[in-house]
Order: structure tokens, then sequence, then C-alpha cells
């Protein structure tokens, strides 16, 4: 029986829409399991409906517990965002970044119950989160921007630095590596493989999680943990560190063009030299 539904809205023309559904799977548990076809992707839509499922477990008639998001499509836990509305969607980034923030600053625990692939942005919304279980028997974590040309904007980059160790930041960006869920396990991307939501069940009660929100620190706690990359989320310091990025980029375009018109001139200077 669901406790309630937050619709997503159409995004046309590739995404249908689909809905956020609340359940609790045991007491003190909220599940909120997003059903948004093809493959759940961080469309404007979704990231304010996800939003608005936070809210109202948090404000609503709902003592705290323990709160795990999953998807309703069976492939995918989030194969990230669509890249041509994030692009053309004024404010995009900002709402999305503020996804991020309300999770890692939630009053309850957080969990991300992936049950399959959990690509880019995708991950990144699972690395928000407080845990991770990975997909098993199939299922692969991976930021494949590399692959597709795409750079990882200056927040991106920071969520995996922040939680992740330097190792497994580098493997898994400089290399597209796609993690199954005992390596995503050994790399320390996830705290646990689960096959069921029986498996989650099982690790909020090993760690007692649903005890953890009752004496009301626990957003403290969590906010103190992750001031860095808070601060870094919010404006105006996500403003400069942009702007850092864009000059960066605006220099290495100018390297490149330079770098050609040496080479020509190398060229010639080497045969005029034969």
């Amino acid at each position: 029986m669901s406790l309630f539904t937050v619709p997503i809205a159409a995004t046309p023309p590739a995404h249908p829409g689909g809905a956020i559904v609340c359940t609790q799977p045991a007491p003190a548990v909220y599940l909120l399991t997003f059903t948004s076809p093809a493959d759940n992707r961080l469309t404007t839509s979704f990231c304010k409906a996800l939003l608005a499922a936070l809210d109202v477990l948090e404000f609503g008639p709902y003592k705290p517990g323990v709160v795990v998001t999953t998807s309703g499509i069976p492939k995918f836990y989030s194969n990230g965002l669509d890249l041509e509305h994030a692009i053309a969607t004024e404010g995009y980034w900002a709402l999305m970044y503020s996804v991020w923030k309300r999770l890692l600053t939630y009053p309850m625990p957080t969990l991300a119950l992936l049950n399959g692939h959990a690509f880019a942005g995708g991950l990144m919304l699972a690395m928000a989160h407080d845990y991770r279980l990975a997909p098993s028997p199939k299922g692969f974590l991976c930021v494949n921007e590399l692959l597709f040309g795409a750079p990882l904007k200056p927040p991106m980059a920071a969520i995996f630095r922040h939680k992740l160790p330097p190792s497994t930041f580098r493997t898994l960006v400089l290399e597209a590596h796609r993690y199954d869920a005992q390596q995503a396990l050994d790399a320390g991307i996830v705290d646990g493989i689960a096959s069921s939501l029986g498996d989650a069940l099982a690790f909020i009660a090993s760690r007692q999680l649903t005890d953890k929100p009752k004496s009301g620190i626990y957003p403290v706690l969590k906010a103190e943990m992750h001031h860095q990359l808070i601060a870094f989320l919010d404006q105006p310091g996500l403003d400069a560190d942009e702007a850092r990025f864009q000059d960066t980029q605006k220099r290495e375009h100018e390297r490149k063009e330079f770098g050609k018109v040496w080479y020509e001139q190398w060229q010639k200077d080497t045969k005029a030299k034969l």
C-alpha cells in the first residue's frame, strides 16, 4: 500500500514522465520508487518530484526513519541526466545540485538501493545518499563522460572527490571503468550488495539505522561532515568555480590553437633544414 505518490511531469519529446511512489516496507522505513521511462533520466521534472517527495516525508505525518530510493525500472536505477535538456533549461544545474544538497543534509539516513545500472548523473545521485547498495546479479556503476566527450563540471567532480578514495576517483573518471557489484564494494563506492529489498532491510537493521534520527541531531552531524562540499555547492562559491572552469577551458582551446600554428612552423623549419 502506497503512502503517497508524486507525479513526474513529462519532458517532451523524449521523456513521457512517470511518478515517485512512497511505500513503507518496514516500520520507519520509507521506500521511494521512481519510475520515469525509459531509464529515469534526471530531468527538471524528475528533480522537482524527488525534492517534493523528500519534503512530504520530512514535513508530513511520518515519524523519522530511513529513506530508501530505488527504481521501478528493472534495468536502470538512473541513466543520468539528459545533456541536451540540461544545457537548454535555465536553472537546471542549480536544481540538480540542490537535490544533492538536500540528501547530504537530510534529517534521516538515506540509502540508494541500486537495482540496475547507475551511470553518470545517476551515480552522482546515489553518491549524495548516506549509503549505497550495488545491484546483483546485474547492473553496472559507471561515469562514462570520457566515452562521449563530456566534461565533469566542478560540482560533479567534487562529489566523487569528497566521497571516494583517490585511486577509485581516478579509475572511475579517467578510465570510465564499469564496476560490477563486487568491484564497486571493493573500491569503496558502495557499502554492500543487494539483490532484493529484503537485503536492503537487512542492511538497515544491521546498522540500526531507523534509530539514528530520533535525537534530532542527525542533520547537524551530516551538515558538518559534508560542510566543504555543501559550501562548494552553494552560491557564490559555485559561480566562482564555474568561472574558473570556463576560463580553464578557454585557455586550453587557445593552447591547442597555438599548438597547431607552432607545429606548422616546425614542419616548415624541419623541411628547410633537410
